[in-house]
């Protein structure tokens, strides 16, 4: 017994050191780690640590206690409330819903990339469908044998196509970053200069790429151009006629014509023309290789190129600006951008399935009915597809696999099939494993709060912000305004609180000029009366009168305020505006305000007793208990 006893003992102590409730009030208990979180985003630096984990433990009990209170009343159960909270999860979602170090090396990646361009060589064989052991084994031997001839140091690629003839060769000009699906791109940039890949299998046939040499990235290209198009299979006569037509207005430029003038007469890219030539910003890999090149001679801004000839026709272009690409990381916008186009490139595929195999599919308990085949599935599947039909499978009314506490029958399945678009190119395992990954991420998504702490915790601070929001509206705010007897008792049994500092009755005049500033103050020095000057001056001139505590007052350096002062005129550099003030009455310190003239810091007030009134009536119904030993912890 005494055993069993101790046990409990222990058993309770290290529950107790486990759960580290740091305060309860009534039934309810925070957390340490909780208060921590909320201590530390708020903190400022103290000298008295203690002293500061006191006040704000005293704010945050009070916190909870109140939205204790909005709790109590439904106030989370509102429409409008729910569609707040709704809509904040809505937003902040799908931040939670990746691999946030997956993510930020994707990036990293992106940007050393960014840095450079690589000149790239193409080799590739074709792969038919249905081919005999001979075939295969000939196209085999051939992307090895132009491998091995790479190796070995020869450069004359395309002899080296040509001695075998089911290699096709070609020249793809430089690429850089985003130029290339990502597998293809993580085998390009793994290569150093000089060097080609072994041959590679792609489901259409051999691939071998070689980098034929690398440069620093040249960033963005803004230019402007004159196209003088040739038309397919053009003869040699029109090739002649459309040179000298483009020699003809490059002359005109050197002589010192307007480019934009000439490109909207003469271009006939019929998509730049009338923004006299101005293509979009490009970079690496955009245009063909011979227009890149020749851009990439003019040297300096505003220089304008000789006609040069590719594929399209003779193009004149002048260079308007070349961005280059940022080489640090501190770079916020161009990280920022980079980041962008990694979340909308297939490349963050990558990071999903990872996070999905490796976070998702773990934490909602995924579990697979194998007493429903791959088989079945499949053929079931299949069926779906073709027909459009999920009536009256076997499978419909069977658990394929569950999450958590969730299971999804087959028909779910046959009805994802059926409506499934990318089918093509996909096994059927490949569309099984698609369905689950979206099945999973809609559980977890679903279920968040279960599977994150930080969206849990972010999740309950906006919602308990709106309802303490709700609730001292509704208990404090709007009854102090609308409480004018409370309002008046308040004022008359404090009475003393409200007294004047020394205080004036001024004029704050505000006019659309110092010039117009001027001539109201000579206007006021002829006593002609303030309102009719306001009334005659069309909106140009705005004046407020009231009293105000000299110490509220803002004049000139320098300026003693005195019956009948009218100050220099300050002039508001951002609008021109100038501005003084009329001194009408001084009055001395001490003058009890009016109901009227007190009734803002009436308010203020009648709101503060009234909060500590409530709070108090909270405490006696939810008493407020401080686990000492785990508060002296957070001294250490």
């Amino acid at each position: 017994m005494k055993k069993t006893f101790l046990a409990i003992i222990f058993l309770f102590a290290a529950t107790q050191l486990f759960s580290q409730t740091l305060f309860t009030y009534g039934k309810d208990a925070v957390s340490k780690d909780e208060f921590l979180r909320a201590y530390n985003k708020n903190k400022t630096p103290v000298t008295d640590k203690e002293k500061s984990l006191r006040e704000y433990l005293d704010l945050y009990s009070n916190f909870k206690l109140k939205v204790k209170a909005a709790t109590l009343l439904k106030m989370d159960t509102l429409p409008e409330m729910r569609t707040d909270i709704e809509n904040f999860r809505a937003q902040i979602v799908e931040g939670y819903m990746t691999n946030k170090d997956g993510l930020n090396e994707l990036v990293n990646e992106a940007f050393q990339r960014s840095q450079k361009d690589i000149h790239l060589l193409h080799f590739y064989i074709a792969v038919k469908d249905k081919m005999t052991p001979a075939d295969t084994a000939k196209v085999y031997n051939e992307i090895q044998a132009v491998y091995t001839a790479l190796k070995s140091g020869r450069n004359d690629y395309t002899t080296l196509s040509s001695e075998n003839p089911d290699v096709s060769f070609a020249d793809l000009g430089y690429i850089t970053v985003f130029s290339l699906p990502y597998n293809y791109e993580n085998i390009v940039y793994g290569l150093a200069a000089g060097e080609a890949s072994a041959p590679f299998r792609t489901k259409t046939g051999w691939h071998i790429v070689k980098n034929a040499e690398e440069r620093k990235s040249i960033g963005k290209l803004k230019v402007a151009q004159i196209l003088f198009a040739l038309p397919q299979n053009a003869t040699s006569e029109t090739v002649k006629a459309t040179r000298q037509k483009a020699d003809s207005i490059y002359k005109l430029l050197q002589a010192g014509q307007d480019f934009a003038t000439l490109a909207k007469k003469f271009s006939d890219d019929k998509l730049t023309y009338l923004s006299g030539g101005i293509m979009p910003d490009f970079g690496t890999g955009k245009y063909e290789p011979d227009f890149e090149k020749q851009v990439l001679e003019i040297k300096k801004d505003s220089e304008i190129s000789t006609p040069f000839l590719t594929s399209y026709g003779f193009h004149i272009v002048k260079r308007l600006q070349q961005k280059l690409i940022p080489t640090s990381k501190k770079d916020d916008a161009y990280m920022d951008a980079l980041r962008q186009r990694v979340l909308q490139d297939p490349r963050i595929n990558v990071v999903n399935e990872k996070f999905v195999k490796e976070v998702v599919l773990p934490k909602t308990q995924y579990k697979r009915n194998m007493a429903v085949t791959d088989a079945d599935l499949f053929r079931y599947a299949d069926s779906a597809y073709s027909t459009k039909k999920t009536d009256n499978y076997p499978i419909n009314n069977k658990v394929i696999f569950s999450f958590g506490n969730e299971s999804v029958k087959g028909f779910g399945w046959v009805s994802f099939v059926k409506d499934y678009r990318l089918k093509k190119g996909e096994t059927d395992k490949e569309m099984f494993d698609n369905y689950v990954a979206q099945k999973a991420m809609d559980y977890y998504r679903d279920h968040l709060e279960e599977y994150n702490t930080e969206f849990k915790y972010q999740m309950r601070e906006f919602t308990e912000g709106n309802l303490l929001f709700a609730i001292m509206e509704k208990n404090v705010w709007n009854k102090a305004t609308n409480d004018s007897t409370g309002l008046i008792d308040y004022y008359n049994q404090h009475k003393e609180k409200y007294t004047w500092a020394k205080s004036a009755d001024v004029l704050l005049f505000t006019c659309n000029s110092a010039a117009i500033a001027d001539s109201v103050k000579t206007l006021l020095h002829e006593e002609k009366d303030w309102r009719k000057i306001i009334e005659e001056s069309k909106g140009k001139i705005q004046a407020d009168s009231g009293r105000y505590e000299v110490s509220q007052i803002t004049v000139p350096a320098g300026t003693l305020l005195t019956e009948g002062l009218t100050t220099n005129i300050v002039t508001n550099k951002a609008d021109n505006t100038g501005s003084f003030i009329q001194v009408l009455k001084i009055f001395p310190e001490n003058q009890q305000r009016s109901f009227a003239e007190s009734k803002g810091l009436v308010i203020n007030d009648y709101q503060n007793y009234l909060e500590e009134k409530w709070i108090q009536e909270l405490k006696k119904k939810y008493p407020v208990k401080v686990n000492e030993t785990v508060f002296q912890s957070l001294l250490k």
